[in-house]
């Protein structure tokens, strides 16, 4: 299933939020890996520069973190005390 993504509003920062929210819920939990560009593109139907700039302010914020090679990981939960 596809989500529904409000095309008045920058789409980056929509899939950005709901990575966020799955990562406050524990869907991604700490030291998990979340979906690449390839798939974010695929999930959300969105084109793979805006997959890599939702994350990339994922990054930014220190939600995640990348690993040459490896793909993304949850660093913390928002709020959170840091990793577990």
């Amino acid at each position: 299933m596809t989500p529904e993504l409000d095309r008045t509003r920058p789409v980056w920062r929509q899939v950005a939020a709901a990575i966020e929210a799955r990562i406050a819920d524990g869907t991604y939990p700490v030291g998990a890996r979340v979906p690449s560009v390839v798939e974010l593109s695929a999930e959300f139907g969105i084109a793979a520069s805006t997959a890599q700039k939702a994350l990339a302010h994922l990054k930014v914020e220190g939600l995640i973190r990348a690993e040459v090679g490896l793909g993304s990981f949850v660093a913390h939960r928002p709020g959170g005390s840091g990793e577990a």
